[in-house]
């Protein structure tokens, strides 16, 4: 496990295996942020031209590596290019692609612009993201460990509580990390409901878990359906922490398609290899759930896991069944691959029996999500337009992007089914995102305050890694619920 600590030692001389320096660009080439006298003194005032000399401008997103020869203490130095401006996200980003660019390495310190315990923290959960790996199916000895050790060069006041604060949310990250990447074989529901009543019990969490039996018996239809042609039955997990100081209390509805198929509107196969993904929104939940509970926040909150595994059988629902849902109304099924709005339904209904102040739903619900704002930003959408800015913000400060989107009533017709309450799918293509928090939204009670998070694209990076996120799993959102739970702490 990697660890961190400020500390407010000279870089020149401190003792470590790399130092990672950030720059920004300057008039007579890349300049140090911190430091800069002694660290251009050390290298005889020739750094700049070393790293002009090998294409290092200082622009954000920039590294390069240059052995020392004793200039400093660490053999190896580690440029990370800021670019022109510096806030707390560019900071986590380059602290993250240094520290991944180490793997192998003992012990490192950072160097960054750490003056405030903001940006100490900033520093210090960036690196601790960014030396994140998932080598748990790995059976050779070629994958190099992550950075063991990190060291914030910071001079803050309480550094000690900075540094914890940046591991919790770290760790807290990684747990979504590490059960996004796990292979459905290994990850079925029951599996992720055992893993929720362990790891959350130790956190502090009370933990309720329903099977299938008792998702029947309550009338659980959505969560029911969707998990009936898996030989893997379905469950529903609450998680709760209450805090003695706590006025307000938030809940958390998170979708946990084990693995998605599509059921028996089967989803094509270049679609379906990273559908192991489709938990995210639970593992958001439960993930934001335990950071809460070991930071200690002042506010109560309950945390609902929709558990299923779709697939395609001769017990699965078919397209055109009709479904009674824990609200008492009942869906027409018009496809078996809009299953994630199905078990989110069920949860949200009932969420509302705990009178919370605020609903959240995370899910990594449409593909429209991805074609309308790509594969980093988050759709928001809500019941007020005070609460889809509320969480918009909270996503913008813990560096998760998201978006405001609207809920057009003019997409609620589409929704209509001569047979049920309402359809699980639109005819049209058009708006389907739109359309599916408008479907999710006919759950909530009135005078519930709401809001939908679908982070279909965001959950799971299959491209290059790329500042603190790593390829596959990346735990997204979860911050962004603790960062909610927080700000409701305060109010």
């Amino acid at each position: 496990m990697t660890t961190v600590r400020l500390n407010s030692a000279d870089p020149v001389s401190l003792d470590t295996d790399a130092l990672v320096v950030a720059f920004q660009p300057g008039a007579d080439g890349p300049r140090p942020t911190v430091s800069a006298e002694a660290l251009d003194a050390a290298f005889g005032g020739k750094l700049a031209t070393s790293l002009t000399s090998v294409g290092f401008t200082g622009k954000a997103g920039e590294l390069a590596k240059l052995p020392t020869f004793g200039a400093v203490t660490a053999p190896v130095l580690v440029a990370v290019g800021l670019g022109e401006s510096v806030d707390a996200e560019g900071l986590r980003r380059a602290a993250g692609a240094a520290v991944r660019s180490l793997a192998g390495t003992s012990r490192a310190a950072l160097a960054l612009p750490a003056g405030s315990a903001e940006e100490a923290e900033a520093v210090a959960l960036g690196a601790l993201l960014g030396a994140y790996a998932f080598a748990r199916y790995h059976t050779g000895d070629d994958q190099k460990a992550p950075v063991a050790e990190l060291t914030v060069l910071s001079g803050v006041d309480g550094g000690d509580g900075v540094a914890e604060r940046a591991g919790v949310l770290a760790e807290s990250v990684a747990l979504v990390r590490d059960l996004v990447n796990t292979p459905p074989s290994h990850l079925w529901p029951a599996k992720f409901a055992e893993i929720a009543e362990q790891t959350g019990g130790k956190a502090g969490l009370s933990v309720e878990v329903l099977d299938e039996q008792r998702l029947k018996e309550a009338g659980y239809g959505g969560i029911v359906g969707v998990g009936q042609g898996s030989v893997n039955p379905p469950r529903l997990v609450r998680l709760s922490y209450t805090h003695p100081d706590a006025a307000k209390t938030l809940a958390f509805v998170g979708k946990g398609i084990t693995f998605d198929s599509g059921g028996l509107s089967l989803k094509p196969s270049a679609s379906m290899d990273w559908m192991k993904s489709d938990m995210g929104g639970a593992g958001a939940v439960f993930g934001s759930l335990v950071g809460i509970a070991r930071l200690g926040v002042p506010v109560n909150v309950v945390g609902y896991l929709c558990l299923a595994e779709n697939l395609p059988s001769g017990t699965a629902q078919r397209p055109s069944d009709v479904i009674h849902s824990y609200s008492g109304k009942t869906v027409e099924v018009l496809d078996t691959d809009a299953e994630g709005r199905l078990v989110l339904m069920d949860g949200i209904a009932r969420a509302a029996e705990d009178h919370p102040d605020l609903i959240v739903d995370v899910a990594t619900l449409t593909g429209a999500q991805i074609v309308a704002l790509g594969w980093r930003t988050a759709g928001v959408m809500a019941n007020d337009d005070a609460v889809r800015d509320l969480v918009v913000e909270a996503a913008g400060a813990a560096g998760e992007g998201a978006w405001g989107m609207p809920l057009p009533e003019e997409l609620r017709k589409g929704l209509d089914s001569p047979v049920a309450d309402i359809a699980n799918l639109q005819p049209e293509r058009w708006g389907s995102m739109l359309a599916a928090g408008i479907f999710l939204k006919e759950f909530v009670p009135d005078g519930v305050r709401w809001a939908h998070i679908d982070m279909a694209g965001p959950a799971f990076n299959k491209g290059e890694p790329h500042g603190y996120t790593p390829k596959g799993g990346t735990g997204a959102i979860t911050r962004t619920l603790i960062g909610l739970a927080e700000r409701h702490a305060s109010i």
